[in-house]
């Protein structure tokens, strides 16, 4: 039986279908729900931004992390459940390494992620956090995948 659930949250279609699975097995198993969402503070590249704007730039960063947060919980409310949150912050680091260790450091014994489910090309250049995750985690992982698209592959 799972109790605590691990669920990474960015706002997209595949994290919200993650975040529909954790919640039917929270409600079946009575597990507890910890939203996550990393926010990666590195300017992106080539990008130039001022000095005097790249605290406003971060903090926008970190605002919107916080938002999707909020819907995700919103969304958990509304099936009586509750979930804590966490807005997890790195600088250029891989989320997956953010994920994988406060899946450690919450004692979480399931993570359940939505996926993209990009192949071939499309996966080499873009990377995957969701394979990331699964080849680094200490606990099992439920990949829940988006819808796919025409030339997703």
């Amino acid at each position: 039986m799972y109790r605590q659930l691990l669920v990474p949250v960015d706002g997209s279609e595949p994290s919200m279908l993650g975040l529909a699975e954790a919640i039917k097995i929270a409600k079946g198993s009575g597990s507890k729900l910890h939203l996550v969402h990393v926010v990666d503070e590195m300017v992106p590249f080539g990008a130039e931004i001022p000095g005097k704007y790249l605290e406003q730039f971060i903090e926008a960063v970190r605002e919107q992390g916080k938002e999707t947060l909020a819907k995700a919980q919103r969304t958990v409310f509304e099936h009586a459940l509750q979930a804590d949150t966490v807005l997890l912050e790195t600088i250029g680091g891989r989320a997956a390494d953010q994920i994988v260790e406060h899946a450690k450091q919450s004692k979480a014994d399931l993570i359940v992620m939505g996926t993209h489910g990009r192949r071939g090309l499309r996966r080499l250049t873009l990377g995957s956090d969701a394979e990331l995750v699964v080849r680094s985690s200490p606990v099992p992982v439920l990949l829940v995948r988006g819808a796919a698209k025409e030339g997703s592959k």
